[in-house]
């Protein structure tokens, strides 16, 4: 009798906890995502330090060095102090289709345990930390040599907040445009056409540099630059593999797309150098190099390796032109030519993804009820919103900005250096 009073509490105990086991267990975090994106969150990081610091401070003269560098490092800073309190919220939280709200704040609201699809939210917060600290980073290249540091730090944050956030809501949040089934796996509207945009905007209105466009010295070490490059290289595997947010074949055909497509470009640069000059420069090889990987970006995880040497030669061919219409047609001194580099490229490879994405070209294809036609009006749909945005908005900014702390440094300042002008430090004794 005991033993059977036994065997029906434990049959009995098994239907009461049935249901409790039936539960969907807890989302939890994929490990190998996880590693994976951690060591893609450094490699995105290596891009802006030291990788873009280098790659601009070796472009501009010797006595404005360390202001490149500073302006890096200190939008660094500023960017990741930002995406905590406000800019990681207002890209990624709520439904509103134009803009997030702050329910992340802070990240106060987000346990540790928080998941976003297969990796811990703190690791995707991260991740995308690195992405708005290098788009800001490199509108640099634009007002380079002329600018006030304080006007650097004040655009920068309001820009972070008002275009950056905004847009990648827009793209990656959950926003009209992701509604729209538009394509930028890694960033060509969220970060190219954004900086690009504005960095063109930010040149015209500061006005150029004394001697342009005939009178300008030659970078000071291309041997820097070159190193910068190499580095932004490498890093660029985390940022477009890294945006698979896997560690899967799509990571993979991303990573590959994009070093096929930076070989091809900086090829391409080189040869059209020989043609004209009958040199090819290193500036001009690194150059490709970074229009490459800036025209593959929208694409990395859509295209196969055919498509990412496409990618390549267009872009390539098409920056180049860029560069010699900013200066010479628009008369803009964009110093480094951020908008002909990374604004064309990743507005290129933004429209040109309807196209390779196709199966028939070894591309992933297009989503349910999608075909290559409606996906090229969502694109150039895209495309058109982000930049008039960053344009509109930038010259808003600029107007505060000037209004507040002023702009463009003084005339001594720029004669002295802004090394020692505006940090009293020197790179070279």
């Amino acid at each position: 009798m005991s033993y059977l009073r036994r065997v029906i509490g434990l049959i009995t105990l098994a239907m009461v906890a049935t249901p409790a086991w039936a539960q969907d267990a807890a989302p939890a975090a994929d490990p190998a995502a996880t590693a994976w994106i951690l060591s893609a969150t450094a490699l995105v990081l290596f891009m802006t330090l030291p990788g873009l610091a280098l790659f601009y401070a070796g472009l501009v003269r010797s006595k404005n060095v360390l202001s490149v560098m500073m302006h890096c490092v200190g939008i660094a800073c500023l960017a990741s102090v930002l995406w905590l309190f406000g800019g990681y919220s207002l890209a990624f939280s709520g439904t509103h289709p134009l803009v997030g709200d702050l329910a992340k704040f802070a990240l106060v609201s987000v346990g540790r345990d928080a998941v976003t699809g297969a990796l811990p939210e703190s690791v995707f917060f991260g991740f995308q930390m690195t992405f708005a600290i290098i788009t800001p980073a490199l509108i640099v290249g634009a007002f380079v040599e002329r600018i006030k540091f304080s006007a650097v730090m004040l655009f920068s944050g309001l820009w972070l907040l008002v275009v950056y956030a905004p847009v990648c809501h827009w793209v990656w949040g959950g926003g009209w445009l992701a509604s729209m089934k538009v394509m930028d796996y890694a960033g060509g509207l969220v970060v190219h056409a954004t900086a690009g945009v504005s960095a063109l905007v930010i040149a015209w209105r500061l006005g150029p540099r004394d001697g342009f466009p005939r009178d300008l010295s030659p970078p000071h070490n291309p041997g820097m630059t070159m190193m910068g490059a190499a580095m932004l290289w490498v890093g660029w595997y985390g940022f477009n593999a890294g945006s698979a947010l896997a560690a899967d074949g799509a990571a993979g055909s991303a990573l590959i797309a994009t070093h096929l497509s930076a070989a091809t470009a900086g090829l391409v640069w080189a040869l059209i150098e020989w043609v004209k000059y009958k040199r090819a420069s290193m500036i001009g090889l690194v150059t490709g190099v970074v229009a490459g990987l800036a025209t593959v970006t929208p694409a990395s995880g859509f295209v196969g390796p055919l498509g990412g040497v496409i990618l390549g030669a267009v872009g390539s061919f098409v920056c180049y032109q860029a560069v010699d219409f900013v200066k010479s047609r628009l008369k803009v001194d964009d110093s480094l030519d951020v908008f002909a580099v990374h604004g064309v490229g990743g507005i290129l490879g933004t429209l040109l993804v309807a196209v390779l994405a196709a199966p028939e070209l070894g591309g992933a294809g297009y989503a349910e009820g999608v075909d290559m036609g409606s996906q090229a009006l969502t694109q150039v749909i895209g495309v058109a919103a982000v930049s008039a945005w960053s344009a509109v908005a930038t010259l808003v900014l600029v107007f505060v900005v000037r209004r507040t702390v002023g702009l463009r440094a003084s005339a001594e300042a720029v004669e002295d250096g802004l090394d020692l002008a505006n940090h009293g430090e020197r790179a070279y004794p």
